[in-house]
């Protein structure tokens, strides 16, 4: 009886999978049909998805060097009202945290644009009768996808590292909640530089991501 309820469950389990994966595909289909009828084909949308995942890179460098002037502020800290250094670095983190989760965001909706892009080149392509002209066109989609790819790796990069360092932000933040003092502060200095180092790494790496878009965006314009 256990068996057949858990058989039951999965079946149904799978059946919601496959009923929100076409829910999700008629939505994503309806999109696109919408933006064609305005004259907006996938590949405006893409370039403007890679423009958009560049802007909120560009929003999360800069929340995360806010944070790390503050928090330089701090350990360096020689007198002062310490709550208001505090409550200005939990405001930089705060900010920092809606950042990233926004470039989550946007590496996805890039991703699935960039993937129905290719796949509809690719059908396109095939369309073509005259050989020279799909020959050309096979050539221009491998080189899209070959500058993409590279921005793609460079992206995944620098998206991985952000959550990581985020983290780390939060424990000095929460950990500076509870011990609101000079001393307590001053006893961090080796954590102190490892989390500055861990910053200052991520923005480079946000800033060599930042570069490629814009050298990608030059492309596909």
């Amino acid at each position: 009886m256990k068996k057949l309820a858990l058989c039951a469950f999965a079946a149904g389990s799978l059946a919601l999978m496959g009923c929100q994966s076409m829910i999700d595909k008629a939505k994503k289909e309806a999109k696109y049909s919408a933006y064609e009828m305005v004259g907006v084909e996938k590949r405006d949308l893409f370039k403007k998805e890679v423009k958009k995942v560049q802007s909120s890179q560009e929003d999360t460098s800069e929340a995360f060097k806010d944070a790390l002037e503050k928090l330089q502020k701090i350990y360096a800290f020689d007198g002062g009202n310490l709550e208001r250094q505090y409550k200005s670095l939990n405001s930089s983190y705060e900010d920092a945290q809606k950042e990233v989760a926004s470039v989550h965001e946007r590496v996805k909706t890039l991703e699935t644009t960039a993937e129905d892009l290719f796949k509809e080149w690719e059908g396109e392509i095939q369309q073509i009768s005259a050989a020279d002209l799909r020959r050309k066109s096979s050539e221009n989609l491998r080189a899209t996808r070959q500058h993409y790819n590279q921005f793609h790796a460079s992206l995944k990069k620098s998206e991985k590292s952000m959550d990581p360092v985020l983290q780390k932000l939060k424990d000095h933040v929460l950990y500076m909640k509870h011990n609101l003092n000079a001393k307590a502060i001053a006893g961090l200095k080796v954590e102190s530089d490892k989390i500055q180092n861990d910053i200052a790494a991520l923005i480079k790496n946000m800033n060599d991501s930042i570069a490629q878009a814009e050298s990608f965006a030059k492309t596909i314009d």
